[in-house]
């Protein structure tokens, strides 16, 4: 650990992008291998579950690193969503309608991106996507409730983003 204490700023920059790559890189292969071993059904079944539990471990990190307040509403989510791993790979945008209301939208999504890239049609990470930010958001504040504006399979083409979150108080 002594070694990164002396990198640069710059150099932390680069690193935080280089662990957070890797880690959405691993995801996707091991969806590969589950998907290759048993079927997209399966696979996606099993990375529900794995989210189910990855996303309130990821939370709860993020809420002691950086002070977020357990049960501090709209204000600690939007802070605890700023600090996820997703947040250095894929640009997102926040918007508050009102008190009581956040949407949070993937504006990019690297893995939609590259799939498009290869023409292949949008993985269907709606299903995933339910639990990840559900139990992420009711780990920070379980008064929060999450709902799906859109996500893969739905269509997104001229929407401004991949997916939309609306959380609510």
């Amino acid at each position: 650990m002594e070694h990164l204490r002396k990198l640069s700023r710059e150099e932390l920059f680069k690193l935080l992008d280089i662990h957070a790559k890797s880690w959405l890189a691993h995801d996707g292969c091991w969806f590969l291998a589950a998907e290759e071993r048993y079927d997209i059904d399966v696979a996606i079944a099993l990375d529900t579950r794995s989210w189910e539990r990855f996303s309130p471990a990821e939370a709860k990190r993020i809420m002691r690193a950086f002070q977020v307040p357990e049960g501090g509403g709209l204000d600690a989510l939007e802070q605890a969503l700023g600090y996820r791993l997703y947040a250095t790979v894929n640009p997102q945008a926040i918007e508050r309608p009102d008190e009581n209301t956040l949407v949070y939208k993937m504006v990019e999504c690297r893995v939609q991106t590259a799939r498009r890239r290869k023409d292949l049609p949008d993985f269907p990470c709606k299903p995933v996507g339910l639990v990840e930010y559900s139990k992420f958001a009711e780990t920070i504040d379980s008064r929060i409730k999450t709902r799906c504006l859109q996500c893969p399979p739905d269509r997104t083409e001229g929407s401004g983003c991949i997916c939309a979150w609306e959380f609510t108080m």
